[in-house]
């Protein structure tokens, strides 16, 4: 199935509860550092704005590159590449098979050089900080951001692929959100095994229908 806004939409949500595990905690910390109402709510929106921003800025980038090497010849070898990989993410959320960790590890490059550029604005003390932390933080390794790249990269031009990406860091939006603003309240509910299950059932199903069958 080629890529749509909604279902990028749908797999981010999905994907929530391992968003919550690589973002969650900072998400937590940044509302948990700083004085309950309005500061904690601009603090925590202004650092996964920041993060949905450089997802839109990687798919840009992704389709780009995907353009100039005319990738699109390649159109049902990206869909199935990223079907799979969402079916191993919803494995993982599943709490099924953790294989997918592997593939997480092919990014540790790029954050070994974008680390150390996170030191200086910790702790956050200001929105400007924490929007900026949140666009470093875009580009930790993860395995859903990859799976939704690849499948990003399927689109027309690079305009689409970076609206998908949008669209995608839009759908991770309300747990992050929620994580920083509830912190130990929704990570509980969303450690439950039934959760993840549903959780990960839903991404593996998401997988198959962007399979190009």
């Amino acid at each position: 199935m080629e890529p749509s806004l909604l279902a990028a939409l749908a797999i981010g949500i999905a994907g929530g509860g391992h968003c919550i595990g690589m973002c969650g905690g900072i998400s937590a910390a940044l509302s948990l550092g700083v004085p309950k109402g309005r500061k904690a709510i601009a603090y925590s929106l202004a650092f996964n704005l920041g993060r949905i921003a450089s997802y839109a800025a990687i798919g840009a980038l992704i389709g780009l590159g995907a353009q100039v090497l005319q990738l699109n010849q390649y159109l049902n070898a990206s869909l199935w590449l990223a079907g799979f990989m969402l079916v191993l993410m919803g494995l993982s959320i599943g709490q099924w098979w953790q294989g997918v960790k592997r593939v997480e590890h092919l990014g540790k490059f790029i954050w070994r050089w974008l680390q150390p550029l996170t030191k200086p604005l910790m702790p956050i003390k200001s929105v400007p900080k924490a929007l900026a932390l949140g666009g470093l933080w875009g580009w930790l390794p993860c395995g859903l951001v990859y799976s939704c790249l690849i499948w990003a990269s399927s689109a027309n031009d690079w305009q689409s692929s970076s609206l998908l990406m949008l669209a995608f860091g839009i759908g991770t939006l309300p747990a992050n959100l929620a994580t920083g603003l509830l912190a130990q309240q929704l990570k509980a509910l969303l450690q439950k095994p039934m959760s993840q299950r549903l959780l990960g059932a839903s991404l593996i199903g998401l997988g198959f229908y962007t399979l190009p069958l």
